[in-house]
């Protein structure tokens, strides 16, 4: 594909992007979208390093009150085409960590590549951009929301990650070393296991090479406790498998390849592009969406795209 043709595909997605929303909005969610300009590409960046005495003081965009906490969460949302739930989770989940009194800001990591979807690559993204301001994330799917008050959505053990949606309280994944869906992880241990693996083109498996880094790094997983709902009524998991099949198709040499632990990707090989940063503001709520553009190694992970066509563009490129 040209460089000319390349551009002009990323341009259209983006633009279906803005349309999606808008189209999903059906008069009833305002919204306003607003290029924050070039210079926001770059990591975000306090500046000053806060002291362990000083307390994030910001008001609330439901209420106009103040939340003050020692600490800040990034909470990281992958994400392509998934409109309908984006529009159910922004205020959802900003009530409930409000509720909380948790000091943070949604972001929203929208792969605008050809590839297919790579769930831990934008969160390694959504990381790197956020980890300097922030104090901890939450690698959190847009369509799991927490219905129970009681799973606290707080800073971290020094022990290791915090994983909210818990086996034996997720409406579908219930095997002990199970820590998708939702999962809180200090800065500091994101960084000692290197992030996650960018091996994991399509559906499936992430999560489960990210458990053995964490394992492997002397971390232990905690989960919440002394909850009185069970699987099905602590979540509310508004993916509709009908209306959006997952990719879960395995071609090339992918299954032997990510049945293995990655001791080599991580967030010290993470190839990518922001391509635009914007404010977009859902039911008055402002959340931060970054447009990424991946970039796959062919020789290394094929299964990127499963037709061979971006294989087949690299050989006649090379």
């Amino acid at each position: 594909m040209k460089k000319k043709d390349t551009m002009l595909s990323i341009g259209t997605i983006n633009w279906l992007f803005v349309c999606g929303l808008a189209f999903c909005l059906g008069g009833v969610v305002v919204l306003s979208f607003m290029p924050l300009g070039s210079d926001c590409i770059c990591p975000l960046s306090r500046g000053q390093k806060k002291t362990s005495s000083a307390l994030y003081n910001v008001h609330s965009e439901l209420d106009g009150t103040e939340l003050k906490a020692e600490h800040k969460l990034a909470v990281l949302v992958p994400f392509r085409d998934r409109f309908e739930e984006l529009l159910q989770f922004v205020p959802h989940m900003t009530k409930f960590l409000t509720r909380q009194g948790i000091v943070h800001k949604i972001f929203l990591l929208n792969q605008v590549d050809r590839y297919r979807f790579n769930r831990a690559s934008l969160i390694n993204v959504g990381f790197r951009f956020t980890s300097e301001v922030y104090d901890y994330i939450a690698m959190h799917d847009v369509d799991l929301l927490p219905m129970n008050d009681a799973l606290l959505y707080k800073y971290p053990s020094a022990t290791g990650p915090h994983h909210i949606a818990a086996p034996e309280l997720h409406p579908k994944y219930h095997y002990e070393t199970f820590v998708g869906g939702i999962l809180l992880v200090r800065c500091e241990h994101f960084k000692q296991v290197n992030g996650m693996s960018n091996k994991y083109w399509g559906w499936g498996l992430e999560d489960d090479e990210f458990y053995v880094r964490i394992r492997d790094a002397g971390l232990r997983v905690t989960r919440p406790e002394n909850i009185n709902t069970g699987v099905n009524d602590t979540f509310s998991h508004i993916h509709n498998r009908y209306h959006r099949k997952r990719d879960t198709q395995k071609c090339f040499n992918q299954k032997e390849v990510t049945r293995k632990r990655d001791r080599q990707t991580g967030l010290n090989t993470l190839n990518y592009k922001i391509l635009k940063v914007h404010d977009v503001s859902i039911d008055g709520i402002s959340i931060t969406v970054l447009n990424i553009l991946l970039e796959c190694d062919i020789k290394e992970t094929p299964w990127c795209d499963c037709s061979g066509n971006a294989a087949a563009a690299s050989a006649v490129s090379t």
